[in-house]
């Protein structure tokens, strides 16, 4: 009922609006966050207002449509948005038809079942006629007959993983992020069943017009999401052993070498990726590298 008002109220703007692109996205929370800062690096200011349904960028052609999470995926189905970012969870979840545009890896959780500690732990077998407390249904149901197990599935919504404790379930089934959670509640996790991140996903038939934005929203969160983990490096390498130090360099394409005024020496700039970053370093300095020069990357236009 909740959507169905929601549908009615803004589907008489779509028309008016053709020229905008709408982009559903969680009203609060980690994803909510995640997005916001997704949507700052590509340099789509967004006004802040937390009490406003539809909010509209003051320099790019879209606006911002705060919904609930497990609204978004109907809401990209039927029309009302063109776009959506939400969990993967969800987006599998509620089975609706859209597009899956990109994923942003952020956000990242999984669906795990989880038992009370203390109890011993065969394997998946242990679920057989077990009831499960969840918010996720259809992803149960699904897992469950795959590995061949009946179970009670009990839908709740809100504050799963107190269930055990209350009597009202054997076990949960639910996101788990830190895990931190579960132990809180005496529990521990014994299977996963998927791992979930961001999806931007769009309506199907999406016009020309919005198809040109959209293209235009990717590039700019792909010069984002290149640039993440990504770390500039510039350092003074002797000539002799240039060679071997550009052997050693896991940069995105050649790196950019430059004569020094001193004789013998070279500057060499490149890219380096921020989890292999000290062992490079090391390897760099043991081959002569100096006056190394560190600094982070925001955008990357490959």
């Amino acid at each position: 009922m909740r959507f169905c008002i929601f549908s009615r109220t803004f589907a008489a703007n779509t028309k008016e609006l053709n020229e905008m692109i709408r982009i559903a996205v969680q009203s609060k929370g980690r994803l909510y966050e995640d997005t916001m800062a997704l949507l700052a690096e590509a340099g789509i200011k967004i006004p802040s207002s937390k009490r406003t349904l539809l909010v509209q960028s003051t320099n790019f052609p879209v606006e911002i449509l705060y919904l609930r999470d497990d609204d978004i995926p109907q809401s990209v189905a039927s029309g009302v948005a063109d776009l959506g970012i939400v969990g993967e969870n969800e987006f599998v979840e509620r089975g609706e038809e859209a597009d899956v545009v990109r994923r942003l890896g952020f956000s990242k959780c999984r669906l795990s079942l989880a038992i009370p500690k203390g109890f011993d732990y065969p394997g998946v077998e242990w679920f057989e006629g077990k009831k499960i407390a969840t918010s996720y249904p259809a992803i149960l149901r699904a897992y469950l007959k795959e590995k061949g197990v009946h179970a009670d599935i009990h839908v709740i919504t809100g504050s799963v993983e107190i269930s055990p404790g209350i009597g009202l379930s054997d076990a949960i089934f639910d996101i788990v992020s830190s895990g931190g959670t579960l132990v809180s509640n005496n529990l521990r996790e014994v299977e996963v069943a998927m791992q979930s991140e961001a999806l931007l996903i769009a309506c199907k038939g999406l016009s020309d017009e919005k198809r040109a934005i959209l293209d235009d929203l990717l590039f700019r969160i792909e010069a984002v999401k290149a640039a993440e983990d990504k770390k500039y490096v510039l350092m003074n390498v002797p000539t002799e052993r240039l060679e071997e130090v550009i052997a050693v360099l896991p940069g995105a394409k050649s790196p950019t070498v430059m004569p020094l005024a001193t004789p013998g020496w070279n500057s060499v700039h490149t890219v380096i990726d921020e989890k292999r970053f000290w062992e490079v370093i090391s390897q760099l300095k043991a081959l002569g590298a100096q006056g190394i020069l560190v600094i982070p990357i925001e955008k990357m236009i490959l």
